[in-house]
C-alpha cells in the first residue's frame, strides 16, 4: 500500500511538472509582447522598452527563462504581477476561496443529483422516471455553461427575482453558479452510474442476496449502489478538474470574484506571470483531488486495498 502511494506521489509530481512546462512554453510562443502592457507604446522608447524586457528577463532564451521560471516555482515564488506589480501567490490565495466555495457546491449539486437520478434511473429502466432522467443528463451534458448560466439568469433572477443576478456575497449568490456549473457534472454521472446500476443488477451476487431474502431495497442501496459507485467516484475527480477551468466562464457570466475571473482578466492584459500562476495553482489542486480519489478506492472496495 505505501508502494503504491509512493508512485502515486511521484507521477503527481510529473504531472505537475508537465503542467508548468507545457503553460511557459504556450505563453512564450504566444505572439505579443507583456512589455506592450506595462508601457505606453506611442510615447516609450527603443531604449525604455530594451530596459524593461533585460528588467523582466524576458530578452533571455527560452532555456534560459524557463530555468528560472522553475526555480522560482520550486521556492514557492509565483513572481509579480507586470501590471500591478503585486505578489502573485497572495492574490491567488484571497480570491481561491470564493472558487472553492463554487467548485464544491458545484460538486455537491453533480453528485446529488447525479447519483439519485441515476440509481432511480436504473431502477426504474423503460419507465417514465427513467426517461426523465436521462433527459437531464443529455441536457446537462449537451448545453454550454454561458448558455444555461444566461438562461437561469433570465428565469431565476430577473424575470422572477430571486437570486441575485452577480457578486459573491452570501449564500444567495451560489445558487445559479452552482446549479449552471453542477448541472455538467450531474449530467455524466447519471449516465455512469446507471450504466454501473444496470450492470452489477445482473451479477450473480445479487441473485444470491436476493435468495437470501433480503429486501429489494437492502440490496440496491447497500449492496449494488456501493459496487457501481467506483467508476463515478473516477469521474468525480476528473470533473472536479473541469469544474476549476469552467470556473472562468462561471465567473465572468455571474461577476463572482474568483481565480476564474483573474486568469481572464491576466489574459486579456498579457499579465503573463499572473496566468501562470494560477494554472500552476490550479494543476496543484487538480492531482492532488485525483490523488485523494485514487487512494478512496481502497476504502470503497476492500478488493482494492488487498491487491495494493
Amino acid at each position: 500500500m505505501i508502494k503504491a502511494i509512493a508512485v502515486k506521489l511521484f507521477t503527481s509530481l510529473l504531472v505537475v511538472a508537465g503542467s508548468l512546462l507545457l503553460v511557459f512554453t504556450i505563453l512564450y510562443l504566444l505572439p505579443g509582447d507583456p512589455v506592450d502592457s506595462i508601457l505606453d507604446p506611442t510615447q516609450a522608447t527603443p531604449e525604455m522598452i530594451a530596459n524593461l524586457r533585460a528588467q523582466l528577463g524576458t530578452d533571455q532564451p527560452y532555456y534560459v527563462q524557463l530555468f528560472h521560471y522553475f526555480g522560482h516555482m520550486a521556492r514557492g515564488d509565483f513572481g509579480e504581477s507586470l501590471l500591478t506589480s503585486e505578489p502573485v501567490l497572495p492574490k491567488i490565495l484571497d480570491n481561491f476561496p470564493a472558487t472553492l466555495s463554487l467548485t464544491l457546491t458545484s460538486a455537491a449539486v453533480s453528485v446529488v443529483v447525479g447519483v439519485l437520478l441515476g440509481v432511480l434511473s436504473a431502477i426504474h429502466r423503460n419507465k417514465p422516471i427513467d426517461i426523465i432522467a436521462r433527459i437531464v443528463g443529455l441536457f446537462g451534458i449537451s448545453m454550454p455553461t454561458f448558455w444555461s448560466g444566461i438562461l437561469l439568469l433570465l428565469v431565476f433572477s430577473i424575470h422572477w427575482g430571486w437570486f441575485p443576478a452577480m457578486g459573491s456575497d452570501g449564500w444567495r449568490t451560489l445558487v445559479l453558479p452552482s446549479i449552471t456549473l453542477g448541472l455538467i457534472g450531474a449530467g455524466f454521472i447519471v449516465r455512469m452510474v446507471r450504466n454501473s446500476m444496470l450492470e452489477v443488477i445482473n451479477e450473480s451476487f445479487i441473485v444470491t442476496l436476493r435468495s437470501k431474502g433480503l429486501t429489494e431495497r437492502a440490496v440496491m442501496y447497500r449492496h449494488a449502489l456501493r459496487n457501481a459507485l467506483i467508476p463515478a467516484v473516477t469521474l468525480m475527480g476528473t470533473l472536479v478538474g473541469e469544474m476549476l477551468a469552467g470556473t472562468v466562464v462561471i465567473e465572468t457570466v455571474f461577476a463572482r470574484q474568483g481565480i476564474g475571473r483573474i486568469i481572464s482578466d491576466a489574459l486579456m492584459a498579457k499579465d503573463f506571470p499572473v496566468v501562470q500562476g494560477v494554472i500552476f495553482f490550479t494543476a496543484i489542486i487538480y492531482v492532488a483531488v485525483n490523488l485523494i480519489v485514487d487512494l478512496s478506492y481502497s476504502f470503497i472496495d476492500p478488493r482494492v486495498r488487498r491487491s495494493a
